[in-house]
Parts: C-alpha cells; sequence; structure tokens
C-alpha cells in the first residue's frame, strides 16, 4: 500500500515543476543535463566571483572570438572550395515574441493587483506580508550580490525538489508543525497590532 502512495507524490512533484523537462532537470532524471546546469553554473560563478572577471569584459572577449573563428572560417572556407560554417537562421519569431509579452504581462499584472489592494484597498494584512517579503529580500541581499544570489537559486533548484521528492513523508510533518506555530504567533499579531488598524479607516466612513 505504501509504494503506489509513494509513487503519487512523485508524479505530483514532476507535474508542480511542469512536467516537462525542466522538470526533468530540476529531479535529476536527466542527470546528464542536471550535471551540465550544475558545473557551468559553478564555472560561471567562481570565474566572475572568484576570479575577478568582469561580466561585460568577458562576455565580449567571448563574443570577439567567436566572430574571429567564422570569419576567418569562411574566408578559408572560400579559398579552399570547403562548406561555410553551419549558423542556423538567427531570428526571434512573432510567436516567441507574443508567448514571451504574455507570461511578462501575468507578473506585471499580478504586482500591479498587489500594489493597487495595498493603496487603495488598504489592506493591511498584504501590506505586512508585502513589506516583511521585501525586508527580507534586502536583508538577504546585504550578505551576496545579485551573482551568488543567483547560483544559491540554481544549487536550491537543483537540490530542493530532490530532496522533497525523497522524503515527502518526513518534511510534510515538520512543515505542519511548522505551520501550526507559524498561525499561532500571526493570530497573536493579528489580535494585537493589525485587528487594531482598521479603527481609524471605520471612523473616515463615519465623517464621510
Amino acid at each position: 500500500m505504501g509504494e503506489p502512495n509513494n509513487t503519487n507524490r512523485r508524479i505530483v512533484v514532476h507535474q508542480l515543476l511542469g512536467s516537462a523537462s525542466v522538470a526533468d532537470v530540476l529531479l535529476w532524471k536527466r542527470w546528464c543535463a542536471s550535471l551540465v546546469l550544475l558545473g557551468t553554473s559553478t564555472t560561471l560563478w567562481l570565474l566572475f566571483e572568484r576570479g575577478g572577471y568582469n561580466l561585460l569584459s568577458f562576455v565580449a572577449n567571448v563574443l570577439l572570438l567567436l566572430v574571429v573563428i567564422l570569419f576567418l572560417w569562411a574566408k578559408s572556407a572560400t579559398l579552399l572550395n570547403r562548406p561555410l560554417p553551419p549558423i542556423p537562421n538567427l531570428e526571434i519569431s512573432d510567436s516567441t515574441v507574443v508567448k514571451a509579452a504574455d507570461s511578462v504581462r501575468v507578473y506585471v499584472n499580478y504586482v500591479l493587483l498587489i500594489a493597487r489592494d495595498i493603496a487603495i484597498g488598504r489592506n493591511v494584512k498584504l501590506f505586512a506580508q508585502v513589506a516583511v517579503g521585501l525586508w527580507v529580500a534586502s536583508y538577504i541581499g546585504s550578505f551576496f550580490n545579485f551573482l551568488t544570489l543567483v547560483y544559491i537559486g540554481v544549487l536550491i533548484s537543483l537540490s530542493v525538489p530532490l530532496v522533497y521528492d525523497k522524503y515527502q513523508d518526513h518534511i510534510n510533518e515538520k512543515l505542519c508543525v511548522t505551520q501550526r506555530v507559524l498561525q499561532t504567533q500571526y493570530k497573536k499579531i493579528d489580535e494585537t497590532i493589525l485587528k487594531k488598524i482598521p479603527i481609524s479607516m471605520n471612523k473616515e466612513k463615519k465623517f464621510q
């Protein structure tokens, strides 16, 4: 009876990650691609963070080297009657631009909806959640730069889904206990602080 439940949980985790090649990489089902992603991100982080390389100069030098190689290849191919470099047609289709714009639009509208709820709707709880989230992000960002945060994000993406997929039962138990503690603390804050704030708003409505 235990095996089917574990299998179902693994399928759910895979579905939550999109059930595509990205999910396979994050769950190490395509371990070659996962190793390439881990090795590439580690190499880039070591180059820029530990080696002291500048991102702009590195990209410019790589592109310069690529352009020189392609130019010499094309010239030598013309002189020696060899085939030209197999460069595909480099262009972005209209459908790709529309899909990217739609994805960005969804996130932008979500952020604007939150801002509207805080500014016009006077949602105190949402304001507190956003303020705490931004403070935590600012606090974490004071210890690491952007590149290090991206690298940490890659490491978390390649480890957390795999660990959760294997040890869901134990993790869910700990999360339930943590959720109960957080709910208890949130109720205390809500009763002592947040519920007292809308009193002024009710007074404003009476004056109106």
